[in-house]
């Protein structure tokens, strides 16, 4: 059997979720342990995004969306957003090529109109040259917050009812998805946090709402695919009734 489909049929057998969403939590307390700048662990959590991408597109993830930078990491030090928007001008400008040759899709959810100009047309590279890619795709929420895209989103709606476009007896849970950042996106079957830490913090609140959390111990730097194996393994034991009954207990 070609290697392929041996690792399609492994892929199969080991019920991954469709969708994962993580939030890369940890780089800062990372480096304090090790005595390192806070640069030097947002350095290697870049190599552990890297490091994350690969196993997901093996293990047969077919989208993994990431919380790279949330519209409150404006409050943190000029001197670390500055190292933030420097390490993202480096991994699309060295990594790009790398993903669209592996056929990965990117697509980025959150506000773009207060970026600085360079970093827009960064996004917007990173989008267009991988627009027809049909393998993972890689959704980064960057200047994201969960609050916001709601409020866009309702802000969109009520644009288009005072336009005609849609009526407001028409508005439900799924016309109102269509007005999120990423329609068509499917929820997350699993949202995974890293560093230990219990809490959201303003992702994916819409689409969260039956997602599996999982929350792991390990700072995001040293993540790797036997953690995110650990995860899906922890996915995997869930039972997911969508609000209905137990399949077994009927509680």
């Amino acid at each position: 059997m070609p290697e392929a489909e041996i690792q399609k049929d492994a892929a199969a057998a080991f019920d991954v979720p469709r969708h994962v969403a993580i939030i890369m939590d940890g780089n800062g307390r990372w480096a304090a342990a090790r005595g390192l700048p806070r640069a030097e662990g947002h350095r290697r959590g870049v190599e552990a995004l890297r490091r994350t991408i690969r196993a997901a597109g093996e293990i047969g993830i077919k989208i993994v969306t990431i919380f790279s930078f949330s519209a409150e990491n404006w409050s943190r030090p000029a001197s670390e957003i500055g190292e933030l928007m420097g390490l993202l001008r480096w991994f699309v400008r060295n990594d790009l090529a790398e993903l669209h040759k592996s056929n990965v899709r990117v697509r980025v959810i959150g506000e773009r109109v207060s970026l600085e100009p360079d970093i827009a047309r960064l996004l917007v590279e990173a989008e267009e040259l991988t627009k027809n890619n049909d393998g993972l795709t890689l959704v980064v929420a960057f200047n994201y917050g969960a609050r916001q895209e709601i409020v866009r989103a309702a802000r969109g709606i009520a644009a288009a009812v005072k336009r005609g476009d849609l009526n407001l007896a028409d508005v439900d849970m799924d016309s109102f998805a269509q007005f999120l950042d990423a329609p068509g996106i499917p929820d997350p079957d699993l949202i995974i946090r890293t560093s230990g830490e219990q809490r959201l913090s303003n992702f994916l609140l819409w689409q969260a709402a039956y997602s599996e959390l999982v929350f792991v111990p390990t700072y995001w730097p040293d993540f790797d695919r036997a953690a995110l194996e650990f995860a899906i393994r922890e996915y995997q034991q869930r039972e997911r009734r969508f609000g209905g009954l137990a399949a077994q207990t009927g509680s």
